[in-house]
């Protein structure tokens, strides 16, 4: 690596020298062409230089020691399996401004390279948490009968929970796997549409499809779909019906009316668990509906036992980090 060191102030300068080991992981620490190094100097205004199995970093001495802590967390995710993209390196770097890293990571059951106790396993993929609100959601899932999930797309609300319900269901904690949100953009207009019901809903429910098959594979998620173990529908369809024995999950919950709600969350049956995920600054409720049922339920259940409640903020987003900076110049003007 051959760069242009990056200026710091004068008296402000810091180096130090990182070694790690199992040299042969490195190439996947520091990325094609070094595109993971180049993406922490950028973020973190450091330079960075790597010979053999130690990395120097350069900088501030604030930020040498943010990128320090940010590399040898990288490198223990890799022992652990994961792989570094442009998202795990947005969340370590935002988790290593929180007091609470190492209670994710480390201090919560697992120690150096041991796997985290915090974990979801699917037949694809494990998922760890990426942020401090991820980590705690993931407690909740496996602790409340009720879990609602608040905020901005990307903060992987939905995504999570459709892996722990997947998990659930091959291990037999549940029988059903049921996935719903409402067809809102869809409305009257869905009679127009070619096809049948089902044909004219699945756009609408598409999202839910893909995180299932990031969990399942392809043939297993036909197979249980076909089977009855999986159903994905629209929120009307689950009008009259006890969903007992079953991993429960709406997804757009900000798209329902309080009746819609109301008759969702009173499906809730024996050994089952709600999920209901939904952007409370997202509403696309059509004219002359003036209430969300995810707000609604919000105001009445805060508090209630057995519901717990996740909130997610723009910090939280774990997609392209230009989604982080877009949520946060939304909410910004709104407020």
């Amino acid at each position: 690596m051959s760069r242009k060191p990056v200026p710091a102030r004068s008296g402000d300068r810091s180096r130090v020298e990182v070694s790690f080991d199992k040299p042969q992981m490195l190439p996947r620490l520091f990325g094609e062409f070094d595109s993971n190094l180049l993406a922490l100097e950028e973020r973190l205004g450091v330079y960075i230089t790597a010979r053999g199995d130690r990395v120097g970093i350069e900088g501030s001495a604030e930020a040498v020691a943010h990128a320090r802590e940010v590399l040898q967390e990288l490198h223990h995710r890799i022992l652990r399996g994961e792989d570094v993209d442009t998202g795990l390196i947005e969340a370590v770097i935002a988790m290593a401004d929180q007091p609470t890293l190492d209670g994710i990571v480390r201090a919560d059951g697992g120690s150096g390279n041991a796997p985290p106790s915090i974990m979801i396993r699917t037949r694809k993929k494990t998922i760890v948490p990426r942020t401090v609100a991820q980590a705690a959601y993931m407690r909740q899932l496996v602790s409340s009968d009720i879990i609602f999930a608040l905020g901005p797309a990307g903060t992987g609300k939905t995504y999570v929970a459709v892996a722990q319900a997947v998990a659930q269901l091959i291990t037999g904690s549940v029988q059903r796997l049921i996935l719903s949100r409402p067809a809102v953009e869809a409305g009257e207009r869905l009679g127009f549409l070619p096809g049948d019901m089902k044909e004219k809903v699945d756009p609408y429910l598409r999202p839910l499809y893909d995180a299932l098959y990031d969990c399942l594979p392809a043939e297993q998620v036909e197979r249980r779909i076909s089977s009855g173990e999986i159903e994905i529908a629209p929120i009307a369809f689950m009008r009259g019906r006890t969903l007992a024995d079953a991993f429960v999950i709406l997804d757009e919950a900000q798209n329902t009316t309080p009746a819609q709600m109301k008759m969702f969350l009173t499906r809730f049956g024996q050994n089952s668990r709600m999920v209901v995920c939904g952007d409370p600054n997202q509403t696309d409720l059509p004219g002359g509906v003036s209430a969300s049922g995810l707000a609604d339920a919000t105001a009445r259940l805060e508090g209630v036992e057995g519901i717990a409640f996740a909130r997610f903020g723009a910090a939280d987003v774990v997609r392209h980090p230009i989604v982080g900076r877009i949520v946060e110049a939304y909410e910004g003007k709104d407020a």
